[in-house]
């Protein structure tokens, strides 16, 4: 009810387990309902893991932040990470990241090898990989190496496009970056119909 005057959610970053119930269920919604989403970092991972559980039928699918116990980490800590010192132990700074030819993102930022800023010490866990790709999310961005996803989308969905990095970043009011420009004009398009 809320969500139905949406012409577009974002999904941001964050940490912790606050809120999150309820950024599953506005996934869930632009997913079934075609609303365009942007996810960011943290939104990367709730997107993942709303696929798994809803799409990919693993109900208990959940981030190891959350849930250390989870019997289906499709969000894993990074192997390099620990919460032992947990002070300027992020992934951070600008990394590489290859995309996919004929993905959103490719066409929108009009080249295959970008470079974004990060912040984060989860990410897609590789052993779920495979049954992802097999239900219809594309694995639109690696690191160059191939270890890390770094970009998912739906390719059936007009706009539904999440990055493990931060463009908000990137992003200057005379100069969107490319994944703020294509959001908002996906919106406008949906608000359009």
């Amino acid at each position: 009810e809320r969500l139905k005057d949406a012409d577009g959610i974002i999904v941001p970053g964050g940490f912790g387990d606050r809120g999150i119930a309820g950024m599953i269920d506005a996934i869930e919604y632009a997913r079934t309902n075609n609303v365009p989403l942007l996810g960011i970092c943290l939104g990367m991972q709730l997107i993942t893991i709303e696929y798994a559980r809803n799409v990919c039928g693993i109900k208990d699918a959940n981030s190891l932040e959350f849930d250390e116990l989870c019997k289906n980490p499709v969000i894993n800590l990074m192997s390099d990470q620990s919460l032992e010192d947990m002070g300027g132990t992020q992934r951070l700074g600008d990394y590489e990241c290859q995309l996919n030819s004929g993905t959103h993102a490719a066409r929108l930022y009009g080249k295959e090898l970008i470079k974004e800023r990060h912040r984060h010490r989860y990410e897609v866990n590789n052993e779920y990989r495979d049954i992802l790709q097999e239900n219809g999310m594309m694995l639109s961005g690696c690191s160059p190496d191939g270890r890390i996803v770094e970009m998912v989308e739906i390719p059936e969905h007009p706009w539904f496009v999440a990055t493990q990095a931060h463009p908000e970043f990137k992003s200057r009011p005379n100069k969107a970056h490319p994944l703020f420009k294509g959001f908002v004009e996906a919106a406008l398009e949906h608000q359009g119909k």
